[in-house]
């Protein structure tokens, strides 16, 4: 599948669209932060929910998914007494259980680290912290019931009021990713593009623009490379992140753009597309 991009182009860079004069400082307010608060994992299960081409599955590494459903019947009673409620897990219904992201039953914190010491799960993004909480991937882009916490508001208040300054007519979700130093962003896509009507909104913001993002397209099996303080692209394209030896994190902002800034991008590609050569 060739990649589909946004407006004609792989990704758009933001930057000259938005004012991020701030972003030294939201940097310097997120690296402290992110040392105060109780972060989790993400990613880890890309292979078997599907969403990775075949060629690069092998860099998923250990999937937790996999994992537990090869636990022995005393492996997964320790894995069960690591969950936030063991007596809503019934061993003899373990093979109807889908477990992780995305699924009815979520992981604990405790779940993941076991996962990751024991069985050597590989999980990409291991400082995950949510500003505005999601259940479903699905909902990302709804405000309905939805706010910023107050941990949020007390200890990253520039950050949040970065992300209430973002043209959104609403906000659904705003989270941190980061990625530790030689880790790498297992490639894989967010939904089906067969499945798509339009890309999902959202603004990715690299504070230290240190993350070295890119689009993978697997017809010529070639990269394109995103780098940037603020960007763009179709998250239904496939997308990873490179290893580094630094550790590395972006704010993602999800909601609906307002009418105006979408047709600002769209101007804003139409004349980056005229100076390509």
């Amino acid at each position: 599948m060739a990649l589909l991009g946004v407006f004609g182009l792989p990704f758009v860079s933001l930057e000259p669209l938005l004012e991020l004069g701030t972003l030294d400082a939201i940097h310097e307010e997120i690296c402290a932060g992110l040392s105060r608060v109780p972060t989790d994992y993400t990613g880890g299960s890309h292979r078997s929910m599907g969403i990775m081409p075949k060629e690069l599955e092998h860099t998923a590494l250990v999937d937790y998914v996999e994992v537990i459903r090869g636990l022995s019947d005393t492996q997964f009673q320790v894995f069960r007494s690591l969950s936030d409620d063991p007596s809503a897990v019934d061993p003899a219904m373990r093979e109807s259980y889908e477990w992780g992201e995305e699924r009815a039953i979520p992981l604990s914190r405790r779940q993941m680290l076991w996962l990751e010491y024991r069985h050597g799960v590989y999980f990409p993004w291991k400082v995950f912290y949510e500003l505005i909480p999601n259940r479903w991937w699905t909902e990302k882009s709804r405000a309905e019931g939805k706010r910023f916490t107050r941990t949020a508001e007390a200890l990253f208040p520039k950050t949040v009021a970065l992300a209430k300054s973002l043209p959104f007519t609403h906000i659904g979700r705003c989270n941190l990713y980061g990625i530790r130093s030689h880790d790498h962003g297992t490639v894989h896509r967010d939904g089906h593009p067969e499945e798509q009507t339009q890309p999902d909104e959202f603004i990715t913001i690299c504070p230290a623009a240190n993350k070295t993002l890119f689009l993978y397209d697997r017809e010529t099996r070639e990269k394109v490379t995103v780098r940037g303080k603020a960007y763009w692209f179709n998250d239904f394209d496939d997308h990873g992140v490179e290893a580094e030896p630094h550790f590395r994190y972006s704010i993602r902002v999800d909601g609906v753009f307002t009418d105006e800034f979408r047709e600002r991008i769209r101007q804003h590609a139409q004349r980056l597309k005229s100076e390509q050569p």
